[in-house]
């Protein structure tokens, strides 16, 4: 498959056949013919093998154009005198049959299959996922008495090299169904056909189930992460695969009745109710609310992270998580919520805000350093975001770091540069993995730092993706 385009051979041959059966009206009499003959049958071949093995929205029009330009093309060869349309009506043809055919590489440009940056660590990647349940939580999104607060964790872990041939893991679900019904509800969030996402669950990660953890017995620092309002745990996947290849557990969390879909172990798949009300204050509100139930999420997986230690919930970390060491993350309103999260828990190690705005209306101090990632954003454009969050990390009895990295978007922190029409109002104006990259090597510089002893002060390595406020105790 071509890393730019996404195209496969046989959709690379459909393409050029296409645009040879369209072309080939316009060549001397002598090379018209075969090379008609040869684009026709081109286009019949590589269509059918597309049309067995699964044939992609993208190709549509690749095969429309080719439909339409067939008979204009071949008929004439078949006539004993061969009559053409006059080339002023067959230009406006061309053109348009061409446009359709140039239409098919361009969606596959702008929406193609996520393609992940290889992780740079020393270790493989593993993955697994639980299923939580606080028996003493309610859950406050049904009125069920006996409904019990659940999360589904997903882990991304330093593992052994995997088997030749062993068969990556599914981006967005443990299953295709699985991904395709994430990728259909994400899609439904953001108020897209579902077609335009198809890409995501065909998408193959780097790390693998089953996979054992890395040799040497050692115990790792984790990271739990929350994503943004209506995300799912595996948005920021190559986030989590490339600071697992340098010695990281982290931990992905889907919100239920938040996350755009949660697919639970029973078979049930809970939609999110989240809504915007069109009303400022009723919205801050209801964030406020959602936020604060993250918040008590994040806290609860900390606590059962002890039980995944020590076996209580068997699975291959057993033995391999350093539960002193554990770091709360998140991205937008997942960042907010770990931010809460860190005042609210003091066992947590160190806290990550991914361009998150604070919500919980009556911040506290808090003991963790802290480091906030966020893009270019001015009073002219959210005059309450920047002066909020310097606030709150001001709140730290620690040092706390707030990096503001240039050419990003709000969602340039997630994988959505990897998969999105590169528009920089939607991911920012850097390429496709630039995004995921700084925001894990910011990440891992900031960890290291803190999770991590003898590191040292990370201000050198975050000032290196953008601009950089330190915020002291006690002062600059």
């Amino acid at each position: 498959m071509n890393a730019h385009l996404q195209l496969s051979l046989w959709e690379v041959l459909l393409t050029l056949s296409a645009a040879g059966l369209v072309s080939a009206r316009w060549l001397a009499p002598r090379p018209r013919r075969p090379v008609t003959l040869a684009a026709a049958g081109m286009a019949v071949l590589s269509g059918a093998v597309l049309g067995v093995t699964g044939l992609r929205w993208q190709m549509v029009p690749v095969l429309l154009g080719a439909a339409v330009a067939l008979p204009f093309a071949v008929g004439p060869l078949l006539r004993r005198t061969a009559r053409r349309a006059p080339w002023w009506l067959a230009l406006p043809g061309t053109v348009a049959c061409l446009g359709l055919i140039a239409a098919g590489p361009a969606a596959s440009w702008a929406l193609p299959t996520p393609v992940f940056p290889e992780p740079t660590g020393r270790f493989a990647v593993g993955t697994s996922v639980l299923e939580l349940t606080d028996p003493d939580r309610p859950e406050s999104a049904t009125p069920a008495p006996d409904d019990r607060r659940t999360v589904v964790a997903q882990f991304w872990y330093p593992a052994r090299k995997p088997p030749a041939g062993s068969r990556r893991a599914p981006y967005l679900g443990r299953t295709q169904p699985e991904a395709r019904t994430v990728a259909e509800a994400l899609a439904d969030y953001a108020g897209l056909p579902g077609f335009l996402l198809d890409g995501l669950p065909r998408a193959r990660t780097h790390a693998a189930y089953g996979l054992p953890v890395a040799d040497g017995g050692d115990r790792f620092p984790v990271v739990l992460f929350s994503p943004g309002l209506g995300g799912v745990r595996a948005q920021n996947t190559s986030w989590a695969e490339e600071l697992a290849s340098h010695g990281y557990v982290v931990v992905g969390l889907d919100h239920p009745y938040d996350s755009a879909a949660v697919v639970l172990a029973d078979g049930r798949t809970i939609r999110t109710e989240v809504s915007a009300t069109g009303d400022d204050a009723e919205d801050e509100r209801r964030a406020a609310g959602w936020t604060a139930v993250r918040a008590a999420d994040l806290s609860f997986v900390r606590a059962q992270l002890g039980r995944v230690h020590s076996g209580e919930i068997a699975g291959p970390l057993t033995g391999h998580l350093d539960t002193a060491r554990v770091a709360v993350t998140g991205h937008s309103l997942g960042g907010g919520a770990a931010l809460q999260a860190a005042y609210q828990n003091p066992e947590f190690a160190a806290v990550i805000d991914l361009d998150g705005f604070p919500h919980d209306p009556s911040p506290q101090p808090f003991r963790q350093p802290a480091l906030a990632v966020t893009q270019a954003i001015g009073p002219e454009t959210d005059p309450d975001y920047l002066p909020r969050l310097t606030h709150v990390l001001g709140l730290s009895s620690a040092t706390a770091y707030r990096l503001t990295v240039p050419g990003t978007a709000h969602l340039t922190f997630t994988d959505a540069p990897l998969y999105l029409p590169p528009l920089p109002s939607l991911v920012g104006s850097l390429d496709r993995t630039a995004g995921p990259r700084i925001t894990a090597a910011a990440s891992l510089a900031f960890l290291d730092a803190t999770l991590r002893d003898g590191r040292g002060d990370p201000a050198a390595a975050l000032s290196a993706y953008g601009t950089l406020s330190v915020l002291r105790p006690g002062g600059p």
